[in-house]
Order: C-alpha cells, then sequence, then structure tokens
C-alpha cells in the first residue's frame, strides 16, 4: 500500500495542487474538523459510493489515525482504483481544518 505522510499531503495543498482527498471518518467525527475540500465517504459506506469516484485519478484516503484509511486504500486498490493512505491520520494533521 503506497502512503503519503500528513506533512507531504500539506505540502502538496500549499503548493495548491489539485488533491482528491476522501475522508472516511463517521460524520459526526468529520464535524469536528476535516481538511479544507476533503470529501465525506464513511468506511461503511464506501462500497456503495465507489461509483462516485473516477479510475482515473489517485485520491488521498483519511482517517483519524491511519487505520481506517489504510482499509479504505487496501479496497480501493483491489476495485483497480490509484489510492495512497495518509498515515497518521487527522492526529498528525498539522494543516488548516474546516
Amino acid at each position: 500500500m503506497k502512503e503519503l505522510t500528513t506533512k507531504e499531503v500539506q505540502q502538496r495543498l500549499e503548493n495548491n495542487e489539485t488533491l482528491n482527498l476522501i475522508d472516511v471518518r463517521e460524520t459526526d467525527e468529520v464535524a469536528t474538523g476535516k481538511i479544507p475540500g476533503a470529501m465525506n465517504i464513511p468506511l461503511g459506506l464506501l462500497e456503495f459510493r465507489e461509483n462516485e469516484l473516477d479510475k482515473n485519478k489517485e485520491y488521498i484516503m483519511i482517517c483519524r489515525s491511519g487505520g481506517r484509511s489504510g482499509q479504505a486504500t487496501q479496497y480501493l486498490e483491489e476495485q483497480g482504483f490509484k489510492v495512497k493512505n495518509m498515515a497518521g491520520g487527522m492526529l498528525d494533521w498539522e494543516g488548516p481544518v474546516e
């Protein structure tokens, strides 16, 4: 599984790269703050909403600590998507939140 650190994701955002961020935390967790522009698809709904994703794009998966996003990354890789896990999750995130 490919991974990025929170610092790498933050640096790419600061460089104005267009990133496809998917936060797989539950809705109530996301309400406490998420990375600006991240789409919320709770892990339990991912298989039902994967049709909203484009296999030609790269996605960065996010959760609280990196565990659930790791599961999401493995699942989407198996479905043929280009995905990376943000290791450390929101616990390690020091960038802006909305």
